[in-house]
């Protein structure tokens, strides 16, 4: 028998607390052999309109098969949908309000119907999303039904969003726009302040901002050697206004 295909989990739980070792346990109760590893827990808190930005970019690089569970839910225990979405040759299980929705080469979407035994109001992501991934990743069927990807909640919405989507412990700046769209050669005026491309912080002087493709393919607005948040006067959701 094979080894269950890995899991990935990105939430907005934070790393204090007992919700991701809860989540974690629950995993591997459902299928001992399951593989869990931490993929991001301060995604924006009770923000799936800016995590759904930033999730595409966190999984691009694993390997094809990998599982991900991914849980920014304000609005758990509702009515929204639980989903299990294919895309980019990957399987992801989440809420359907709009999370999961800017996921590149969306396949498959369908509604899952399972239930476990006991299911509390509060915490899906341990109850419910966790034993579906661990099912699915150990090659088992879960009882589902397939829906129009059109239909999801953020199906509508932008491609890129010229927003902060997550500001790092340096004040670096991810907007939710892909980089490799956006032309080296362009400079912006951000709220005031001139913002040119840089392929990374030691290219520019100290204290100056740049913009420049991050690790995650992402634009981000940085400077070198401080925090281009406090600069900016810019927090988690802000618009960018480039003018």
């Amino acid at each position: 028998m094979s080894r269950p295909r890995p899991i990935f989990l990105f939430t907005d739980f934070g790393e204090s607390g007992p919700y991701v070792g809860q989540m974690t346990a629950a995993i591997y109760q459902a299928e001992p052999d399951s593989r869990v590893i931490n993929l991001m827990h301060d995604a924006p808190a009770m923000r799936p309109d800016l995590a759904a930005y930033l999730l595409p970019a966190c999984s691009r690089p694993l390997d094809p098969g990998s599982v991900v569970v991914a849980v920014v839910d304000p609005g758990v225990g509702g009515d929204r949908a639980a989903l299990v979405v294919e895309a980019a040759e990957k399987t992801f299980v989440g809420p359907d309000n709009g999370l999961l929705s800017r996921l590149p080469d969306i396949g498959r979407v369908s509604r899952v119907d399972w239930r476990p035994a006991s299911l509390s109001a509060s915490f899906h992501g341990r109850d419910l999303f966790a034993p579906v991934a661990a099912r699915l990743a150990a090659g088992h069927a879960v009882a589902t039904s397939v829906m129009p990807a059109d239909v999801m909640v953020g199906s509508d919405w932008s491609v890129g969003l010229a927003r902060v989507v997550y500001v790092d412990a340096y004040g670096n700046l991810m907007v939710g726009l892909d980089a490799q769209a956006i032309d080296e050669q362009r400079s912006f005026n951000v709220l005031g302040r001139h913002v040119v491309h840089a392929g990374t912080f030691c290219r520019v002087p100290a204290g100056q901002l740049f913009w420049y493709g991050n690790s995650l393919g992402l634009l981000e607005i940085a400077a070198n050697g401080a925090s281009a948040a406090d600069i900016l006067s810019l927090a988690l959701g802000d618009r960018i206004l480039i003018d």
